[in-house]
């Protein structure tokens, strides 16, 4: 078992105003999620963009957007939002403090720190 704050996971800044902390990894032994807590400052934005992985977010503090191609929704503490594979999305913090949030991927997405390492041989 682990159990750890999340402050003590390292913050990797993604955009000026974003930081990502992977809390929960491959590395820790978790074989099919990857849980990562986003800090977006008050005026700040992820990018809009699309994967073929789904996320699952639940939100712990402050408030904003969650944008779609279809779709602006207000967002705050407690909010929980899916966003399917492939839909074009970003999240933005209109509020006056961070918005702080879980979002949960798969570990097998390519490209991530979360991935599960090659078994050696």
């Amino acid at each position: 078992m682990k159990v750890i704050k999340y402050l003590e996971a390292k913050p990797v800044q993604e955009l000026p105003g974003v930081i990502k902390r992977e809390v929960i990894t491959a590395a820790d032994g978790a074989p099919n999620f990857c849980m990562r807590v986003f800090q977006i400052e008050p005026g700040v934005s992820t990018h809009s963009h699309s994967h073929p992985w789904e996320h699952e977010v639940f939100i712990l503090s402050g408030r904003g957007m969650a944008v779609s191609s279809e779709t602006k929704t207000l967002i705050g503490k407690d909010s929980v939002i899916f966003v399917p594979p492939n839909e074009h999305h970003c999240f933005i913090n209109n509020g006056r403090t961070p918005l702080r949030f879980i979002c949960l991927i798969p570990n097998a997405v390519k490209y991530s720190t979360c991935s599960i390492p090659p078994t050696k041989p």
